[in-house]
C-alpha cells in the first residue's frame, strides 16, 4: 500500500487514537483532550529547542496525523529556542498545554517520553537527546 492511497488517513487517525490513549493512561486520566495538550505541548517545546534537521530528522519518525501536530505553527526561523533548563523547558510545557505548572507539566514531559520510547526507534529519539543541553537530556531520557 503506498502513501499515496488514502488509507493512510485512516490508520494514521487510528494511530492517533492509539497514541492518546496509551498517553492518557500514562498520565492517569481518562481526558484525551488533555492527553492531546499535554502531547502537543511537548513535541512543540522538544520541536522548538531542536535545530532545524534534527527537528525534521525526528518528524520523519512520526505517524502522519502526529506529524500534522508537530509541525503545526512551526517557526523554523525562530529555533532552536535558547532553553537550556529544565525549569524554563517545563514552563514553556506548561504555557503550550495549559497545564498547571512544573510539576504537571514535568509529568507530561515523563509520559510523552514514555509514549515515544515506545513508538519510535530507539537510535532516532538517541539522535533527539544527543542535541539537548545536558540538563534537558535528562529530563527527556528519565
Amino acid at each position: 500500500m503506498s502513501d499515496l492511497d488514502p488509507s493512510i488517513i485512516e490508520r494514521s487517525t487510528e494511530k492517533m487514537h492509539i497514541w492518546l490513549k496509551e498517553l492518557a493512561a500514562e498520565l492517569g486520566v481518562s481526558d484525551r483532550r488533555y492527553a492531546y495538550r499535554a502531547l502537543r505541548a511537548v513535541l512543540h517545546t522538544l520541536r522548538d529547542r531542536l535545530t532545524v534537521e534534527s527537528a525534521a530528522a525526528f518528524a520523519s519518525e512520526l505517524p502522519t496525523m502526529i506529524r500534522g501536530i508537530y509541525y503545526e505553527d512551526w517557526n523554523p526561523s525562530r529555533t532552536p529556542l535558547p532553553m537550556r533548563d529544565v525549569e524554563e523547558f517545563l514552563d514553556h510545557v506548561a504555557t503550550e498545554g495549559r497545564l498547571g505548572g512544573r510539576t504537571e507539566a514535568s509529568l507530561a514531559v515523563a509520559a510523552v517520553s514514555a509514549l515515544l520510547k515506545r513508538h519510535i526507534a530507539s537510535g532516532e529519539i538517541d539522535d533527539v537527546i544527543a542535541v539537548l543541553p545536558e540538563r534537558l537530556k535528562k529530563l527527556i531520557a528519565s
